[in-house]
């Protein structure tokens, strides 16, 4: 059991939310530990948002415990929404206000004293880059500045520990990278940042990822530490075409242990560089034109894909 302490910002054990039958999250354990910036990885209804909702007092769990900011998930709920910014990817908020009142409302909400509003507003104009659009109605800001805004809005009252689910769905590429600047700040200040994703390159800049599928946490650890465990063997990149032919033709090949696709290749694990003579061969015997192939170094993408098809393979056994 992972126990509480001064250095964990989260720690949950062997948490479960059931909605009838369903089992959405299923005895999930981790802790996150103080000032870091913690990913939590998924396919959409892999149990990520539940689990935040739980986290963040909002939804009551079937079972299993946890603690957040110190305070126990179940009976401390009110303390804890206290000591947390929440932002989703909707970014929850009012188009009919102004940036200014915006920022205005969630103070209030949290209960920000009116003399210390004023510098955090300040602070969060600063921040956003918004300084010369406070007046301006929030439904009229483009996404990506909306969602700089929902951030500041959601540390308004100064919490310890940031939730942000999905913030950068939707969000242009330049946008995104922009997001992850302030995350980045935010972070130095010692603020502990809970960020749920899907897009691989975001998962990069987490110092340490939880990878959950059909509610369980199947993988925890550093990007580096992810993939020094991900492949049993050599990972090699193949330049193929066509790449369906391929796919089929190596499902059959022993050399192959598995097969992927990665952009307009293959990506294959074998046990050594030597399976690259007979991968070619039956690839050229299969009508397929083959280029390049070598081995790389996995990337996240690549631990996901395999993690995900291992944990599909363990529930049809």
């Amino acid at each position: 059991m992972i126990e509480a302490s001064a250095d964990n910002a989260v720690v949950v054990h062997d948490l479960v939310k059931r909605f009838g039958d369903f089992i959405a999250v299923d005895h999930v354990s981790f802790a996150v530990q103080r000032g870091e910036i913690f990913g939590f990885l998924g396919s959409n209804g892999a149990g990520k948002s539940t689990t935040i909702r739980m986290l963040c007092g909002i939804l009551t769990p079937t079972a299993g415990n946890g603690t957040v900011a110190g305070f126990d998930i179940i009976r401390d709920s009110e303390k804890i929404k206290a000591r947390i910014g929440y932002m989703s990817q909707k970014f929850s908020l009012y188009e009919d206000l102004t940036v200014e009142e915006n920022i205005e409302f969630y103070g209030d909400i949290y209960g920000v004293p009116y003399r210390h509003l004023a510098e955090r507003k300040q602070w969060i104009l600063e921040m956003a880059n918004l300084t010369e659009r406070a007046h301006s109605m929030t439904g009229e800001l483009p996404v990506g500045w909306k969602q700089r805004l929902a951030l500041g809005c959601a540390m308004v009252h100064e919490p310890e520990i940031l939730f942000l689910d999905e913030p950068t769905g939707g969000v242009d590429p330049a946008s995104r990278r922009n997001f992850w600047d302030l995350i980045y700040n935010v972070s130095g200040e010692g603020v502990t940042m809970f960020v749920t994703t899907h897009y691989m390159d975001e998962a990069e800049h987490c110092d340490r990822l939880g990878l959950i599928d059909a509610g369980k946490l199947i993988a925890l650890g550093s990007p580096r530490e992810l993939k020094a465990q991900y492949v049993a063997g050599t990972l090699l990149e193949v330049q193929v075409d066509p790449v369906m032919t391929a796919l089929d033709v190596l499902s059959a090949e022993p050399a192959a242990k598995e097969v992927a696709i990665f952009g307009t290749g293959l990506h294959v694990i074998a046990d050594s560089p030597d399976a690259i003579v007979p991968i070619r061969a039956t690839l050229e015997r299969g009508s397929v034109t083959v280029g390049r192939i070598e081995p790389i170094m996995p990337s996240l993408e690549d631990v996901f894909v395999a993690l995900i098809e291992q944990s599909a393979r363990e529930r049809e056994a």
